[in-house]
This record gives structure tokens, C-alpha cells and sequence, in this order.
């Protein structure tokens, strides 16, 4: 084992590098967000997934305010160190359309298909 270096990580210009989420019985993935080095530290420190918010340009707990958290199983960093994945354990939807997963609209040659109806 390695000792980790947060910035070892290749950070846009912004100092924001994009998280994969997962669920980690399933695999499913339920989101993508940013993350800066604070958020990273805070996910890590805590277990419980913290992201950038680029509209609120502030810290976000996923689920501080909804109740709908995601706790934090597994942090890995892929081979270009330019994406991070959490594998985490969520307690509700993940999308805040109330779906569990923000993938829920398939495209099919030029056209859009819902594929998951709202789950709670």
C-alpha cells in the first residue's frame, strides 16, 4: 500500500475532479457530481458522500436536507487519477426527481425513453 496523496489527483481548472456513484449491493449507477479537495477529504473523514455544488458554488452532503444519504463503502480513483468512483450504501433515490437513479432516460436513435418510473 501506497500512502494517498489527495493532490496526487488531476483537478480541473476549477479544482474539480467528477464522481461516479454507485450503489454497491447492485451496481447501479446513480449519479455523477463533483467533487473538490475538501469534499473528498470531508467523503473520506466522514463516510458519507459530499460533493461540490457548482450552481450553489458551496460544500453539499448528499441527503442533509432530504434525508436521502449516501453512506460510503469504497473510494477508488481510476487509472488516470482524473475520476473518482464511490461505491456507497444510499438511503433513498438518488436523483432529485425522487428516481433511485439519475440514468433513468434511455436514447433510441433520435428520440428520448423514460425507462424507470419514480421510485420512493
Amino acid at each position: 500500500m501506497v500512502k494517498f496523496d489527495i493532490s496526487s489527483l488531476k483537478y480541473d481548472d476549477k479544482g474539480l475532479i467528477p464522481a461516479v456513484v454507485q450503489d454497491s449491493s447492485s451496481l447501479e449507477v446513480l449519479m455523477v457530481a463533483w467533487m473538490n479537495k475538501i469534499s473528498l477529504e470531508k467523503t473520506i473523514n466522514t463516510n458519507l458522500a459530499t460533493f461540490w455544488s457548482r450552481s450553489r458554488n458551496s460544500l453539499w452532503v448528499k441527503g442533509l436536507t432530504s434525508g436521502n444519504t449516501q453512506k460510503v463503502d469504497e473510494v477508488r480513483i481510476d487509472c488516470d487519477r482524473d475520476c473518482i468512483l464511490l461505491l456507497v450504501t444510499p438511503k433513498g433515490p438518488a436523483c432529485h426527481t425522487n428516481r433511485r437513479t439519475c440514468f433513468y432516460t434511455e436514447l433510441v436513435a433520435d428520440t428520448e425513453k423514460i425507462i424507470l418510473n419514480p421510485e420512493v
